[in-house]
């Protein structure tokens, strides 16, 4: 079943946000297994993440890397919403 994924992050900066994406396109997980869609939004320093993944196993997979780059970076991204996709329309 697919989930979408979405963090309310505090003080997220276009700065952390991009070094986050660069750290993990250097760590191979920049395009990683499983997630099928990847969207940044906001503005400022307060820009929010919202994923949609195949499985909570691939993004739990993924969490293993992402974890020690945000807490490199300074970030808590605190405890992320989770919702079951009944359906997706495409265009």
């Amino acid at each position: 079943m697919a989930l979408i994924v979405s963090f309310k992050l505090t003080s997220f900066t276009t700065e952390k946000y991009d070094e986050a994406i660069k750290r993990l396109e250097a760590a191979g997980a920049g395009a990683p297994a499983g997630r099928l869609y990847h969207i940044c939004f906001g503005s400022g320093d307060n820009l929010q993440v919202t994923d949609v993944w195949e499985s909570q196993a691939s993004f739990e997979a993924f969490g293993q890397t992402l974890m020690p780059i945000l807490q490199g970076l300074g970030i808590d991204p605190g405890q992320p919403e989770i919702h079951e996709i009944h359906n997706t329309i495409l265009g």
